[in-house]
């Protein structure tokens, strides 16, 4: 069966955007000594263009085929007429208010997130990849089998939480870490067994 990664960047104290949704200042903290880490171990994790400029572009998927994301997530590059941001995957935006999407490489929903999820895990393919945002990440939890959690340096104060949704504590296992030497750190937690 198909697993749910919730693959997400986060300053330290946990926030994963501004309070206006632009996460583009955690952008400079993709130093040189980590970017090589992302774009060998998580190419399909990078934007289209972005694969492009650091000529990784005919990489294979190696860990996922699929992305999930929010109607917010989704949004940041519309202004920039970034319409498709992955190509190279099967892109599935969660939302109740966007209808269609204004690219047909695209596929908008607005089907239950948890109800989807279990419906793509059964499907053949790679991972699943949840990009974001919070409320979406939030509905998520209980199907999220593992986080890949990119710590950067950096302290915001406030933000978009990495999850927002009710408290129900669930346990998750580090199962690997990796620390750059500018202050990066890579965790990642496998789903507690129940």
């Amino acid at each position: 069966m198909r697993k749910l990664t919730y693959f997400i960047g986060t300053t330290i104290d946990g926030f994963i955007a501004a309070p206006d949704g632009d996460f583009r200042f955690l952008f400079p903290y993709v130093t040189e000594d980590y970017l090589p880490h992302l774009t060998g171990e998580y190419p399909e994790t990078l934007s289209t263009p972005g694969r492009a400029a650091l000529g990784v572009a005919d990489a294979p998927n190696t860990r996922f085929d699929t992305v999930l994301m929010g109607r917010s997530t989704y949004g940041e590059g519309l202004p920039d007429g970034l319409t498709s941001p992955y190509a190279h995957l099967r892109q599935i935006v969660l939302s109740r208010s966007l209808g269609t999407a204004p690219d047909p490489a695209v596929e908008v929903t607005a089907e239950d997130p948890v109800a989807l999820v279990r419906r793509l895990k059964k499907e053949e393919g790679l991972g699943i990849w949840l990009c974001g945002g919070a409320d979406l990440a939030g509905q998520l939890l209980p199907e999220v089998d593992e986080l890949i959690v990119k710590q950067y340096p950096v302290v915001a104060g406030s933000g978009i939480p990495l999850f927002r949704a009710d408290f129900s504590p669930r346990a998750f296992t580090l199962t690997g870490s990796r620390v750059f030497e500018r202050g990066n750190v890579v965790l990642t937690y496998a789903k507690a067994s129940d």
